[in-house]
């Protein structure tokens, strides 16, 4: 039983030791500086030397060769000396370090093996020294001890065939390790401690595998834009995505240019083009445009090394400083970019988004015959077009606008070339500079359009706060919401969820809320999960694996993530019932009516404070579902939704019109309730509705915006719906079968059905308490109005939260003489921006003009959505924006809505067909329409201003489509 022990105590004591920040302790303790954010963020040696000096280096070594030693004496506690345990003790060493202490473990390899196996240690340290002082290449050495040491280890135990492996497993490990992790040796060594600077200059020998004299940095090859700027990474990256980009070297900042010079030999016969490729420069914060030079048509070694020192300077030209200033930038370093010149016969630059309009789908391109410089430079005016790329199942197609010189094929490719770079970069606008020379189609450049960025988008918002959104509900949403993501996204990132500013997270465009696609795309890929999590999330989109790497970065924070997933319904459970439904008691019981100001304010802390913890649930509950729903493949079909307020309100309602029915076998619609009152049996149908009320009166149109009055208030709509019960068929057949068959047998229970059980609870809590919120707000309006302070009912909500609160306290006299003028100011612009008919899906930059109509990238015939709910319906079009004026709904209307919340929901009980500009398989409209069995298409772009009332739609919520006819009628 002892080796066993020994086993367990190996692979748990050596990667907890591995972890173990040494190096990082020391260098906080003697210089105050945390490792874990400079450089290269790696805490090891080098970065100890790198950035703490000698001395600090020289302890970190002592620290790491003390883990390397310990491992190989504690694996001897267990088992023999020099046995293989040694080498895995070293294994699990490595791990913990990569893993948890964010460093490679180099230095408690070597130690390690010198008490290993001292001989094989000699040897290689000996062919290693000889190999670096003749190849001047810390990378080819560095591999290469990899192979000796393995191949050593073989030739000297050439029968000890364990121990011959766990080296192998141990050089491929550690090789593993290099590939992933940056070096700080390969940062500038004059930004280095000065005691540090000679060593590390003689321990790099080279940057990228041996500049000086051995080999070149080449955009072939994978590069870093912290050490050779985003213009340059960016080029090697769209090269080895295999677009065609003209070959390329790299001159980074501290490289003396004189081997390189040598190398290329440039003559008249072979021009180069000398670019300059500044630290920071094409990034997403600024473009740096014309801002550094440009050399042309160099022919000669001489001419080359002159444009190298003319693109170097430019870095220090007033007008470059002054702009980085501007901005914000700091001075960092130039690094310098030799490329090929290509011969062009026609050149220009795309934008895969046009940046004056900045919106649409239109890629703007400019193109003349001969060198792009002309366009750049802008003494030349360039032929202008304009192209849509329509990606369609067989094969994509470009709508082009506009006639000139340049072919209209080659203008096609051009944009085609835009759009997938557009989709490779994960939806971010690029400026395109590109040139053709007569055979194949040149990528010279690709930098985000920056005055495009942040993107905003609607397609989660539309789903959480849909609609125009009053000040005071943006005031109190937003920061409930970007509180708790950040929360989530803090406890996966950890450290690397410094410097995102989750405030940030949505804004209001056009009276609508937007969330920032730029920032948590950004934060999407610090977790490690794919830029397309959101849509998977949301809409229902495939979702692509993350990387291995970036999966085993994160673990330690999706583990924690996980342990909150896995505690929801234990936690839920105790909020529930130790916080939840004592305070929304405690509300009941309050006549808000009868409280003063100040009260009034306690009472709206008090729900502030619970809707805190609330929104906790509100975001993870369906997250949990989401993620469990297609983790186990459950189809939507089998999950029961009963538990979700507006399901239940609704099954009730119509239980009680089909009993109504039978006491009123005659009646007229305008007197329903009328005659009810008229009988001992119709009496209590009224009493059931009027608990009915009282059980969901805190549901409204949008159950996230207290602007709009609740079901309790305003109960006309119910009333609408429960005599068009009354007239009409009951639900379809299939859809009433599904309904009796969850309530005939127990209901099952699965992990997707708790999860959904919870968020429908989730639910009903949060809704009770934004309805608690609203009616004190109506409350302490009505005073104000009574006082004078406001002048129309509903205008507190065109005030902000901060605002109520100072107006309350009553010390902001210059607030109270505004007020007014505030307040029409505010409403004037809230009723421009909704007679807003149509707000674009995606916003490019903060600051987005009046929206265009939506261009229809489909066939004449059919728009393209997401499939939600099964079948296929034909009828007419009914567009409804909003449930002001609910019309007469019958199997043969097709519903056009811009959004569902839980007011839409009981439409769909006489409706043929949902048609929804937004939302995805999850959202309100598409879980009520597949339990009333009509078919649902969700997320058609531009549909109530596509589709006209009376027009003859056939729809498939199978396949996502809508058919289109040309058949219109007046209703």
């Amino acid at each position: 039983m002892f080796e066993p022990w020994g086993v367990l105590v190996l692979l748990i004591i050596c990667p907890l030791l591995g972890g173990l920040p040494l190096i990082a302790w020391i260098a906080y303790a003697l210089t105050g500086k945390q490792l874990s954010q400079v450089g290269t963020r790696n805490i090891s040696v080098s970065s100890a030397f790198y950035h703490c000096g000698k001395f600090v280096g020289i302890l970190a070594v002592l620290s790491e060769a003390f883990k390397g030693i310990a491992a190989v004496f504690l694996s001897r506690l267990f088992f023999p000396e020099g046995s293989f345990w040694e080498l895995i003790a070293l294994i699990a060493l490595v791990v913990g370090r990569y893993w948890i202490g964010r460093g490679a473990g180099t230095t408690n390899v070597v130690w390690g093996f010198v008490v290993h196996d001292p001989l094989v240690a000699l040897f290689v340290s000996f062919f290693a020294g000889i190999s670096f002082t003749i190849l001047q290449s810390k990378q080819v050495v560095k591999f290469g001890v990899l192979l000796l040491f393995p191949l050593f280890v073989a030739i000297l135990h050439i029968s000890d065939i364990p121990r011959i492996l766990a080296a192998m497993a141990l050089a491929g490990l550690m090789g593993w390790i290099y590939t992933k992790i940056p070096n700080d040796m390969n940062l500038p060594v004059k930004e280095a401690q000065t005691e540090s600077q000679a060593m590390l200059e003689f321990l790099r020998g080279d940057v990228y595998d041996g500049l000086r004299q051995r080999a070149m940095i080449s955009l072939d090859e994978e590069l870093d834009a912290a050490i050779v700027g985003e213009k340059a990474a960016t080029l090697s990256q769209i090269k080895r995505w295999g677009y065609p980009v003209p070959k390329g070297w790299v001159l980074a900042p501290i490289d003396d240019p004189q081997v390189l010079t040598e190398f290329l030999q440039p003559s008249e016969l072979s021009p180069l083009v000398v670019r300059s490729s500044a630290i920071g420069e094409d990034s997403e914060q600024a473009s740096a445009a014309g801002q550094y030079e440009t050399v042309l048509n160099v022919t000669s070694p001489e001419a080359l090394q002159s444009a190298i020192a003319q693109v170097q300077a430019s870095y220090n030209h007033p007008s470059a400083v002054q702009y980085r200033r501007d901005r914000g930038s700091n001075d960092t370093a130039m690094a310098v970019l030799i490329q090929q010149q290509v011969q062009s016969v026609y050149s220009g630059v795309a934008f895969s988004r046009d940046p004056i309009t900045q919106q649409g789908d239109a890629i703007i391109i400019e193109a003349l015959p001969g060198s792009p410089t002309q366009i750049v430079s802008g003494k030349v005016t360039p032929e202008q077009y304009r192209a849509f790329v329509v990606e369609t199942e067989k094969s994509p197609s470009v709508q082009l606008e506009g006639t000139g010189r340049v072919p209209s094929a080659l203008i096609k490719q051009v944009a085609y070339l835009a759009h997938r770079l557009e989709k490779r970069y994960h939806g971010t606008p690029q400026d395109i500079e590109w040139s053709y020379d007569g055979q194949t189609l040149w990528v010279l450049q690709s930098r985000p359009i920056t005055t495009l960025l942040p993107i905003w988008t609607r397609k989660i918002a539309a789903e959480v706060i849909p609609g125009v959104i009053h000040p005071l509900t943006w005031s109190i949403n937003r920061p409930l919401t970007c509180g708790v993501w950040g929360e989530f996204f803090t406890l996966v990132l950890g450290d690397r969820a410094l410097g995102l500013d989750f405030n940030e997270t949505a804004t209001l465009h056009y009276s609508r809320a937007y969330f920032n696609a730029s920032l948590l795309g950004n934060i999407f890929i610090r977790m490690g999960l794919p830029p397309e999590s959101l849509e998977f999330l949301t809409r229902g989109a495939k979702l692509s694996r993350p990387s291995l790497q970036s999966t085993w970065e994160n673990l330690p924070g999706l583990g924690k993530l996980l342990k909150r997933e896995l505690n929801l319904e234990k936690d839920f459970k105790r909020d529930y019932h130790q916080r939840f439904i004592p305070g929304l008691s405690q509300l009941a019981q309050e006549n808000v009516d009868n409280l003063e100001p100040a009260k009034l304010l306690i009472r709206i802390d008090f729900i502030l404070e619970l809707l805190r913890h609330g929104t906790y649930y509100s975001i993870l509950a369906p997250l949990s579902a989401a993620l469990r729903q297609a983790i186990f493949r459950v189809k939507d079909g089998q999950i029961d939704n009963s538990v979700t307020p507006e399901i239940a309100a609704l099954r009730s309602l119509s239980a009680i019109a089909t009993d109504a029915k039978q006491v009123l076998l005659e009646f007229e619609p305008q007197q329903v309730f009328e005659q009810l009152k008229q009988t001992p049996e119709g009496e209590k149908i009224l009493q059931e509705f009027d608990e009915l009320l009282q059980d969901y009166g805190y549901l409204s149109e949008v159950g996230t915006d207290i602007s709009i009055p609740t079901w309790r208030e305003n109960p006309q709509m119910i009333k609408q719906m429960f005599v068009q019960l009354m007239q009409g068929n009951e639900p379809q057949s299939g859809a009433k079968d599904a309904i009796n068959s969850i309530f005939a047998g127990k209901r099952k229970r699965s992990f997707v059905q708790q999860r959904v059980d919870i968020k429908g609870r989730v639910t009903e809590v949060y809704s009770r308490l934004l309805a608690e919120l609203r009616w004190s707000f109506v409350a302490l309006e009505k005073i104000w109005l009574k006082s004078g302070l406001l002048q129309n009912a509903g205008d507190i909500f065109f005030l902000d939260f901060d605002e109520v609160r100072r107006l309350v306290v009553g010390d902001d006299s210059s607030l109270i003489e505004e007020l007014d003028k505030l307040v029409k100011s505010r409403r004037s612009q809230f009723v421009q921006d909704s007679e807003i008919v149509q707000v674009p899906l995606l916003v490019y930059g903060n600051t987005p003009p009046h929206p265009l109509a939506p261009s229809a990238l489909y066939s004449d015939q059919i728009l393209q959505g997401i499939g939600a709910s099964h079948g296929q319906a034909e009828g007419r079009v009914k567009v409804l924006r909003n449930l002001q004026d609910v019309p007469e709904i019958d199997r043969d209307t097709i519903l056009v809505v811009p959004y569902t919340d839980s007011g839409w929901a009981p439409l769909l009980l006489r409706a043929g067909g949902l048609i929804a500009e937004v939302g995805g398989r999850l959202s309100h409209g598409a879980i009520v329409a597949r339990e009333y069995g009509i078919p649902a298409v969700m997320d058609v772009r531009g549909a109530t201003w596509l589709l006209q009332d009376g027009q003859r739609v056939r729809i498939d919520g199978s396949r996502g489509i809508v058919e289109l006819s040309n058949d219109l009628r007046p209703e």
